[in-house]
């Protein structure tokens, strides 16, 4: 299982060299991540989660207009952290880039690293489970 949100490309997300932005697509990811967060039941009370290290690789150009498809799905479960992978797929050119994130739980409270909630870490391994399964590509 993956999630996928669509995203409009804004008229402003283009920058000087008439292409979106490079940090546009961040704002993709965080998107869809936050998505994902929903999806497995993890809010930011307690011991949420909080972004770590995150990368892009740029294919191809994105111009207005045009919607892109953004896809998260997790894989390298571990007891506090998991990484995150996207995939941005324009409407008009097909898959535009890809990267990762790499997620902590953080224990907000007391300002530290701490192991992901059960009910959370088996919403997430059932999603990895399915990925893994090939069923998702």
């Amino acid at each position: 299982m993956s999630v996928v949100v669509e995203v409009p490309v804004w008229w402003g997300d283009m920058d000087a060299f008439g292409h979106v932005n490079n940090t546009v697509y961040f704002r993709w990811f965080e998107n869809a991540r936050i998505a994902f967060f929903r999806e497995v039941g993890w809010g930011h009370e307690g011991v949420g989660p909080i972004l770590a290290k995150t990368d892009c690789v740029f294919r191809q150009p994105v111009v207005f207009p045009d919607t892109v498809k953004v896809e998260a799905a997790a894989e390298d479960l571990r007891e506090d952290r998991f990484t995150m992978t996207y995939r941005v797929i324009s409407d008009r050119l097909g898959e535009v880039a890809f990267g990762s994130g790499r997620v902590v739980a953080f224990d907000y409270a007391n300002g530290t690293k701490a192991p992901i909630p059960a009910a959370v870490y088996e919403a997430i391994r059932a999603q990895v489970a399915h990925t893994d399964s090939g069923t998702v590509q």
